[in-house]
């Protein structure tokens, strides 16, 4: 007697793995909820915290019954409210960006900062500052689409070379190579101008100060569009962690998957790069977290990235206003100190989720 097993027409709902902290559907759902009562606490620290703290009453009359003759409420809704909002945006792009990379390239260690794409989108912006007198946020926009885009067409075509094809190994030490030429490259540029290199430095450490709601608003319409793709794309991520073989056998249109997942990269890459300069670890270390929770099925795992990743923006945001007050640390600088050793530790409590 033999026996037959079927296939299912589409792409399946997850791959093979162990199962996240969080394995039944409502667990999850659960956890979701409270990550977003936990972005609205990080937010409200936000607004309270800095050089002058304001208690947490007169944030909330600031944003309900503003007084512009009252020195607070001109604070909090002139200048954390529009910094808070861009991190709130750069981080869901940062995330995202970062956990559609991992499960495009099968990388556990791909993020737009190892395999070059900030570095691509870095360089073109100052290539705009350099040569064109780009002084604009809406210009910064499409010379860091274009990096970006550029970068990863050549990463991927350098990592894709061989009979293997583009293994993540592979990816990784051509997103290495290609990232060390840009940055020489762009310290170049900023070396032969000194306008330029101005200009460029504060922008570079990756920040939300300073930034206004019209950065916000130029930057969103990307970032919106980018995050729909990406999340849409859970289903077509999962066929792809099987490998690209299975894929095709389960009905998955990988070329089509690729294109379209790597331009929503681009775009959250592109536009959160531009808004708030090239922020480290966020998109390496947050997806990590999510897959630690959730489990492999990527429609979850973006969702969760999605929530984590501005509340880690938020919190390093605060973090750097309160350690060297009355001044305070770029939101670069802290992500870049606190999401390392968080990194190294995942990686010595257990082996890194599969992807």
């Amino acid at each position: 007697m033999t026996t037959t097993t079927t296939r299912p027409a589409g792409p399946v709902a997850a791959p093979a793995a162990r199962r996240g902290l969080l394995p039944s559907v409502t667990g999850r759902a659960a956890g979701l909820l409270g990550l977003v009562a936990g972005l609205a606490v990080l937010c409200l620290l936000s607004l309270a915290v800095g050089s002058k703290p304001i208690p947490l009453d007169t944030v909330l009359q600031s944003l309900t019954t503003y007084d512009p003759a009252q020195e607070d409420h001109v604070i909090v809704q002139s200048l954390r409210v529009p910094r808070t909002v861009v991190a709130l945006l750069v981080g869901v792009g940062l995330g995202l960006a970062g956990t559609v990379m991992q499960g495009l390239t099968r990388n556990p260690l791909a993020d737009p900062g190892i395999l070059g794409v900030s570095a691509g989108a870095a360089l073109a912006v100052v290539v705009g500052i350099f040569a064109f007198g780009v002084g604009s946020v809406t210009g910064h926009v499409w010379f860091a689409f274009a990096g970006a885009a550029v970068t990863s067409v050549v990463v991927y075509g350098l990592g894709a070379m061989g009979r293997d094809g583009a293994t993540p190994v592979k990816l990784a030490l051509a997103g290495a190579a290609v990232t060390a030429f840009l940055v020489s490259v762009t310290t170049t540029f900023l070396l032969l101008d000194s306008a330029t290199l101005d200009q460029y430095r504060f922008w570079a450490v990756g920040s939300v100060a300073g930034r206004g709601l019209d950065v916000a608003a130029q930057v969103a319409p990307f970032l919106a569009v980018g995050a729909v793709v990406a999340l849409l794309s859970g289903r077509a991520l999962n066929a792809l962690a099987l490998g690209d073989d299975v894929a095709r056998s389960l009905g998955a249109r990988v070329g089509l998957t690729r294109v379209t997942a790597a331009v929503a990269v681009v775009l959250l890459v592109g536009a959160a790069t531009a808004a708030a300069g090239p922020i480290a670890f966020v998109g390496l270390t947050v997806p990590h977290v999510a897959r630690a929770l959730t489990g492999p099925d990527y429609r979850w795992v973006l969702a969760y990235s999605a929530g984590l990743a501005p509340a880690l923006l938020l919190a390093a945001d605060v973090l750097g206003r309160v350690v060297a007050r009355p001044g305070e640390l770029q939101v670069g600088i802290v992500t870049a100190v606190v999401g390392a050793p968080v990194f190294i530790a995942l990686v010595r409590r257990r082996t890194l989720a599969q992807v």
